[in-house]
């Protein structure tokens, strides 16, 4: 008799095949959940950046902090900033010369909503910035290193 040729795949070996890729991609899925979340993170980040170098200039031109809250002409600014798709609000308290971010879009329930609040400290050479968040989020606290 003749041997007979095997066409194809069986369905055990597709069945293999589909189970692979269903764990594969629950290990996957939730890493770039996060990898997506901290890049919205550098962007928040990033939108801190002209406020805080705003205020080191004016703390470092004035010898203290602005006397006035969100006085954005006050420190060299055109104008308040605009929102973005990851900072909605932002403000500068007066006599500290913290800055205040609201985060939206990062991850809707956990962080949309929360403040990141930058506190600046002059020392002789330099205004040193530390982080603080209302968020509890271990991704926001990891990224900005908050307590």
């Amino acid at each position: 008799m003749g041997k007979r040729v095997q066409k194809g795949f069986t369905l055990i070996e597709l069945m293999i095949v589909v189970a692979i890729i269903g764990i594969l991609a629950a290990i996957a899925i939730p890493q770039y959940q996060d990898y997506t979340v901290k890049s919205k993170l550098s962007k928040v980040a990033a939108c801190a950046e002209p406020i805080k170098l705003a205020v080191a200039l004016y703390a470092q031109q004035n010898g203290s902090f602005p006397t006035t809250a969100d006085d954005w002409t006050g420190l060299g600014l055109k104008a308040a900033p605009t929102a973005t798709s990851v900072c909605s609000g932002y403000s500068v308290t007066a006599a500290t010369g913290a800055v205040v971010i609201t985060m939206t879009g990062i991850k809707a329930t956990v962080i949309d909503g929360l403040t990141l609040t930058l506190t600046p400290t002059i020392n002789s050479t330099a205004v040193n910035w530390v982080p603080t968040t209302t968020a509890t989020d271990a991704l926001v606290l990891q990224y900005f290193k908050a307590s």
